[in-house]
């Protein structure tokens, strides 16, 4: 059997297990005997090959199958790599799906965008792994000249589709955020530091909207109120971990966030146009006013 077929019989496993949350041997194989016929591959297995599996399945996707004694089912734990795990399964479907096809253009249509800065992966984490300081060439949205900056790299976050490089500025001592978009290149220094004890990103910015995270602010309690239409979306997709539901009946969907109130959180807000009104805090509501009073000048 050919390598790829291994990865793909484990794939499928991990699928089965996302998909109903916890199965036996037999309901796993009768999936697998399926999937087989479908994408022509030698997919059954043994009960000892199926061991088997779920040891190479934990060493290459890091993803942890376990077995319920008292139920006789095989089960995925959910760890704190939870995340990274679904992002990486997420990535590796869309492989697969995309080696399906031959002629692409007549079945998948992709938004045209300039690279977010991915290549650049590889080598911050390296340097993050390895707190290794690093010359980085990083050129603002409001600036026409990019700038050297000395920094210590702590970690990788993304961010309403795009990636942002977490570093302590070394000129003025900040942690920061910087667009890998926007980063034009970085070397590896001989410098070294020490990765900070207690740092906790999800921590830092907990009450952020996007990345960015003000000094000297404090968290506010924003209340959302929406059409039930938007309501059923803002429902599916979050605008943010916080998130809870206060109302939701057929004339009105309403919400609770914990969050800094930011340009990144008014820009949010008003994308949905008059399918939201913002009743809380007072200062949230004078900002959007603000706003709309100044759309309504530039239009007379």
């Amino acid at each position: 059997m050919a390598k790829q077929d291994y990865i793909f019989r484990y794939l499928t496993i991990i699928k089965k297990l996302r998909r109903s949350g916890e199965a036996t041997f037999k309901e796993i194989n009768e999936y697998l005997a399926r999937e087989s016929e479908f994408s022509d591959r030698p997919f059954n297995i043994s009960n000892r090959t199926f061991i088997r599996d779920l040891n190479e399945i934990r060493t290459i996707f890091r993803v942890d199958i376990r077995y319920d004694f008292s139920k006789g089912v095989y089960y995925i734990a959910e760890d704190q790599q939870s995340d990274l795990n679904n992002r990486m399964l997420e990535s590796i479907d869309t492989i697969n799906s995309l080696k399906m096809v031959s002629d692409l253009t007549n079945y998948m249509f992709f938004e045209k965008r300039k690279a977010h800065g991915t290549h650049h992966f590889y080598g911050l984490l390296h340097a993050i792994r390895n707190r290794v300081v690093i010359l980085l060439v990083h050129q603002r949205f409001d600036s026409d000249e990019p700038k050297e900056r000395q920094v210590e790299p702590y970690a990788l976050k993304e961010s309403k589709g795009r990636w942002y490089l977490v570093a302590k500025d070394r000129g003025d001592r900040r942690t920061k955020t910087f667009g890998l978009d926007r980063i034009l290149d970085f070397q590896n220094t001989p410098g070294r530091f020490d990765y900070p004890a207690h740092l906790d990103v999800n921590e830092m910015f907990r009450y952020c909207f996007g990345v960015i995270n003000p000094d000297d602010a404090q968290p506010e309690e924003i209340i959302l109120s929406f059409e039930p239409e938007q309501g059923k979306y803002i429902k599916s997709y979050p605008i943010h971990d916080s998130q809870a539901i206060l109302t939701d009946t057929d004339q009105e969907f309403r919400i609770r966030l914990t969050l800094f109130v930011t340009h990144d959180l008014v820009m949010e807000i008003l994308s949905y146009g008059m399918a939201v009104t913002v009743i809380g805090p007072e200062t949230l509501v004078s900002q959007v006013k603000k706003v709309y009073n100044g759309a309504l000048k530039l239009y007379g």
